[in-house]
């Protein structure tokens, strides 16, 4: 008998699935409505892409499990607003729109608080 063994994904990024998860389901009930998740390209990765009324919002969701070593929201320095412009340059390049475009943050802590940033940068 033939046992494949495969490769268990780790704590972390099973947790950050999760968090991303609570993050889409939260900002659908705020009236929000997804467009595309996990958009990769080699500038970085767009977490949530959804519309607000007419407005197209690029979401990074944020998990901490404590604020030991800073805030969710901390943890989002200039380096990570760029590469998140960037990714979004080359989304854009391919997905044409006239929409205006916002950038969120959702910041989800260890004891389950939603931190909803709007315009955040």
């Amino acid at each position: 008998m033939l046992f494949i063994k495969f490769k268990e994904k780790a704590a972390h990024l099973i947790r950050g699935e999760s968090a991303e998860e609570q993050a889409h389901k939260f900002l659908i009930d705020k009236g929000l409505k997804p467009v595309s998740r996990n958009f990769r390209c080699k500038q970085g990765e767009l977490d949530l892409i959804m519309t607000d009324r007419q407005t197209l919002v690029i979401v990074e969701v944020r998990f901490r499990k404590t604020d030991k070593y800073g805030s969710a929201v901390e943890s989002i320095t200039r380096t990570k607003q760029s590469r998140i412009i960037a990714a979004t340059h080359i989304y854009l390049s391919a997905q044409k729109t006239d929409r205006p475009i916002r950038f969120d943050v959702v910041a989800i802590s260890g004891n389950g608080n939603i931190d909803w940033i709007q315009n955040a940068f």
